[in-house]
């Protein structure tokens, strides 16, 4: 039974991809992760982990074992997660994925009054634009926006994301300003990599949707860098208004084309399916939904009525 309490310290080397970082995920030092990690395969008769000067890997002893090992942390959460029921007050550890952009400007801005009001809670928030496996990541909740997938995972509405078409004003004043979707054909477009159809926007027409096929001279896969170029005056571009909402009010862009709308998303919070949802996971995304203002997020009232 010894062996038990190494299979944290053996998810975490896995998932962080080294001692070093799994040290400092689990906040020990890196040669007791390291004698931990030794003892296990000691005591299993078996190397589980191929080591270099760069990297380790699993090896097939050690993806087999992973496997359970997971299955056996989630189990172990999932205990504590029932008894913490009990406690009254929330408290733990709670690890978050997030967007880059929509992490940074409307997640981590939460965080100190969240904590003020959960004092029992420990935040650790990883954003990234990956879409990250929840079990296998050892995160509690995640925010994802779109569509999902089938999955094993629960999801619960956080708020819409609208997207508008807007360029600077100085943009406007030089190139004028398209009266209709087909007008964007005479525009430099700028564009959001990781959007489905980068180069093609869709309008929601009165009898049919209308795309047009843009063009433009900059391609980038950040929505903030991609904000930072229309502000600049490099064309026009389509942003969510989670992003423009601020900068259309100040005047700073001008939304165009507001007799169409696009097609919307949703933001979502997920989370494994399990038979206690933790406190911490509820107040949490509670806390989010009373601050976004649901169906009528903030945001969107800083520019527009989408």
């Amino acid at each position: 039974m010894d062996g038990i309490g190494a299979i944290p310290i053996f998810v975490a080397v896995v998932e962080n991809g080294g001692f070093t970082s799994a040290a400092d995920r689990l906040g020990i030092s890196k040669s007791a992760v390291s004698k931990r990690i030794s003892q296990l395969e000691a005591r299993l008769g078996v190397q589980l982990l191929h080591r270099s000067t760069r990297r380790i890997s699993l090896t097939e002893a050690g993806e087999r074992y992973f496997g359970h090992a997971v299955e056996a942390f989630a189990a172990a959460k999932e205990a504590e997660d029932a008894v913490a029921q009990l406690q009254g007050a929330p408290q733990g550890r709670l690890r978050i994925n997030a967007p880059m952009s929509f992490g940074r400007l409307h997640i981590a801005p939460l965080i100190p009054e969240f904590l003020k009001r959960y004092p029992g809670i420990e935040i650790d928030m990883v954003m990234d634009d990956r879409v990250v496996d929840l079990v296998e990541g050892g995160f509690d909740v995640a925010i994802r926006g779109g569509v999902l997938p089938d999955s094993a995972l629960i999801a619960r509405k956080l708020a819409p994301c609208h997207y508008v078409i807007c360029a600077a004003p100085g943009y406007i004043a030089k190139h004028g300003e398209p009266s209709e979707p087909g007008d964007l054909l005479n525009h430099n477009c700028v564009h959001y990599a990781y959007f489905s159809g980068a180069h093609e926007w869709t309008f929601l027409g009165p009898d049919e949707p209308i795309t047009v096929e843009t063009t433009g001279n900059y391609q980038v896969n950040n929505s903030e860098a991609l904000r930072e170029a229309l502000i600049g005056g490099c064309g026009i571009g389509r942003l969510p208004t989670f992003i423009a909402g601020p900068d259309i009010g100040a005047g700073r862009l001008v939304r165009l084309l507001d007799q169409y709308s696009m097609p919307s998303q949703t933001f979502y919070a997920v989370f494994p399916e399990r038979r206690h949802l933790p406190a911490k996971v509820r107040v949490f995304v509670d806390f989010v939904v009373e601050r976004f203002g649901a169906d009528n997020p903030y945001w969107d009232n800083q520019c527009c009525d989408p």
